[in-house]
């Protein structure tokens, strides 16, 4: 694809090849990552591979700069993002949104033996955020809550919670702003997890949603229908508790 699908209905183009391309950042547990072998797997990828297999039409994950989604979606070489991709005012005005399908929370991780016990024992210290994740945005757009607290009133950025989450553990950040998805799946794996805090932030809850151009009416619609067979036939469950166990909050389950 070129520029060109930012103004048309792709549905019929994408039908006829046969797949389409997501874009995803490949660090995301546990919605897009990387086994060693490198395959990609995640709660997204599931659901996606779920949603196309419906209409026989595979799927092509393609790794891309996350500060750069929407720029990628609306050049055409990506057809959707898909990764836990939270819906928001700033992003609604550029692309369109499935329907949500997962909820999130920010949350303040923590080690236990930092003793940060709340957000306003962040005074004076640091704060790590992914780059052009929906935490960044909150620190920013809430500046009340973190950036006038924090050392130098700026958050550390990371192109990853990988490469976050390195940092908290050697000390050199104190806290971390991250998706509770991400929070509960990479706590729970560690050899110590009772080593970790999580403080729930007063953000907003998230609704995670599938980006896609504006002009891809038809796309939308399919996804929709898509994920409301999922949820009623039972393939949204599995998806959940593979993943999250009992923790998930997938809306689908509730109002299809």
């Amino acid at each position: 694809m070129n520029r060109k699908a930012n103004t048309v209905d792709n549905w019929s183009h994408i039908k006829q090849r046969g797949y389409i391309t997501v874009g995803v950042d490949d660090t995301f547990v546990p919605m897009d990552f990387r086994q060693k072998n490198g395959q990609l797997i995640g709660y997204d990828v599931d659901l996606a591979k779920a949603v196309f297999d419906l209409y026989d039409i595979k799927v092509s994950f393609q790794t891309i700069d996350w500060s750069m989604n929407t720029t990628e979606l609306k050049n055409g070489t990506i057809d959707l993002i898909w990764n836990g991709f939270s819906k928001n005012p700033e992003r609604k005005a550029k692309i369109n949104f499935s329907k949500t399908y997962l909820y999130s929370t920010q949350v303040l991780v923590s080690l236990k033996k930092n003793k940060i016990d709340q957000i306003a024992a962040m005074k004076g210290k640091t704060v790590g955020v992914q780059t052009g994740s929906s935490g960044y945005n909150d620190v920013m757009q809430y500046p009340q809550v973190f950036k006038k607290r924090i050392k130098n009133h700026e958050p550390i950025l990371y192109d990853s919670f990988t490469n976050a989450f390195i940092d908290l553990n050697a000390g050199r950040i104190q806290g971390l702003l991250i998706d509770s998805t991400y929070a509960n799946y990479y706590i729970s794996r560690q050899k110590h997890p009772e080593d970790y805090t999580q403080i729930n932030s007063p953000f907003p809850k998230e609704e995670f949603g599938v980006g896609m151009r504006k002009s891809d009416i038809t796309l939308k619609r399919k996804i929709n229908h898509a994920l409301t067979k999922l949820a009623r036939n039972g393939t949204i469950t599995k998806i959940d508790h593979k993943w999250f166990g009992k923790k998930a909050e997938s809306p689908l389950l509730y109002k299809n």
